[in-house]
């Protein structure tokens, strides 16, 4: 029954208001408590005509409404967003992916009908494994390298897996376990590691594109290799001993390529010398035998005269190189000093040479220097040529 019909209570207003001496009769009825919100919500808009009761009520009415707008705008600015310089947006509506927004100030329909999700793009991130494995020629080292990838796509990397990273740690190790047991223990420590970084890392980028995940391997680096802890002492003697050899041969090879073409230049000019020294000796011999030659033919034609002239002339030649000195004998008994050291050291006239001299003016003193001695002198000195 309505509050206003014939029989009604007069003292109840349309909220259900009662007057004094009014008893409780229940909750309202929905259909009957939306028709008067309803009332009221007109009685507002109407410009609050009617009595001092519904003028009360139609003041509460407004400010109800005038928070509900405020609330209603304080949500609907809850949608504004920013997305960094690095960064992507994916926007969600009641879970389901919607579309994906660039950097900068962005608004979505506010929680919980849609949401964003953000994820750095363009910085590189970091991931490090260390790990003993085994080489194809069946020896363990330890081994540790780190993985530097980045988000590609983002929406790939939100809704395509469920942990990104664990799949591509697991991609790393299975990558790095493949190429190392391909390789040996010594290409492994050698020159074989930027290969091997770089045949994982294309390993890795292709199990992760397969499974979808959004990830971009920039780069695989390989940190550090080593035999384990129980066998370094021996490896290192090993290492030291290669490295000692390695050395020794780059010395060697500089010795030699430093020696050689000392060696060929000396032996070089010592083929000169020789050749110089060969046209000199024949030069002189021949020029030795055309003397005696023609001072044979003298001789034959003046013995006497000959052998004056050389003994005169080997005599001024021994004794124009020797020190000379002349002792008054006669002019007193003096003690004379003669500095024999500093006249040995003056000296510089051969042992041969005055041997050879002195044999020769005893020939010239014995009168043996006849025809025969001549010949015979003279073909000994050109069998020695």
């Amino acid at each position: 029954m309505a509050w206003n019909e014939p029989g009604g209570n007069k003292n109840k207003d349309p909220w259900g208001n009662r007057g004094n001496g009014g008893g409780n009769q229940g909750p309202p009825d929905l259909d009957e408590v939306f028709k008067k919100f309803m009332d009221k919500l007109n009685g507002f808009i109407g410009g609050g005509s009617g009595g001092g009761n519904r003028n009360s009520s139609g003041s509460s009415s407004a400010a109800i409404i005038v928070l509900l707008v405020i609330g209603l705008v304080i949500w609907l600015l809850t949608g504004t967003y920013k997305i960094g310089e690095a960064e992507r947006g994916v926007v969600l509506r009641f879970g389901a992916h919607v579309y994906t927004v660039e950097s900068g100030l962005h608004w979505h329909m506010p929680a919980p009908i849609e949401q964003v999700l953000k994820v750095d793009v363009s910085n590189i991130q970091e991931y490090a494994h260390k790990g003993t494995m085994l080489t194809q020629d069946q020896n363990i080292i330890d081994i540790e390298i780190t993985v530097q990838y980045k988000v590609g796509s983002a929406e790939d990397y939100f809704f395509n897996m469920r942990d990104p990273i664990r799949t591509l740690a697991e991609a790393a190790e299975s990558s790095l376990r493949q190429h190392v047991g391909r390789s040996t223990m010594d290409y492994v420590f050698g020159d074989g590691r930027e290969d091997l970084a770089l045949s994982t890392q294309e390993t890795i980028q292709e199990i992760i594109d397969n499974y979808k995940s959004g990830l971009e391997v920039v780069r695989v680096n390989m940190q550090e290799a080593k035999p384990p802890e129980p066998v370094k002492a021996s490896f290192d003697d090993v290492t030291q001993a290669v490295e000692d050899e390695v050395k020794l041969k780059n010395q060697a090879e500089a010795y030699r390529n430093e020696i050689l073409p000392t060696a060929r230049g000396q032996a070089a000019q010592m083929l000169e010398e020789a050749r110089a020294y060969k046209q000199e000796v024949v030069a002189r011999a021949e020029g030795d035998a055309q003397r005696f030659t023609k001072l044979y033919v003298e001789y034959r034609k003046a013995p006497a005269v000959t052998r004056d002239r050389i003994y005169i002339e080997t005599v001024e030649s021994v004794l124009s190189k020797a020190s000379k000195i002349m002792v008054d004998v006669e002019g007193g008994n003096n003690m004379i000093y003669l500095p024999l050291d500093k006249m040995l050291e003056n000296r510089d006239i051969s042992r041969d040479a005055v041997q050879k001299a002195g044999r020769l003016i005893d020939d010239v003193r014995n009168k043996n220097f006849d025809d025969t001695n001549f010949k015979s002198r003279s073909s000994r000195d050109r069998g020695t040529r």
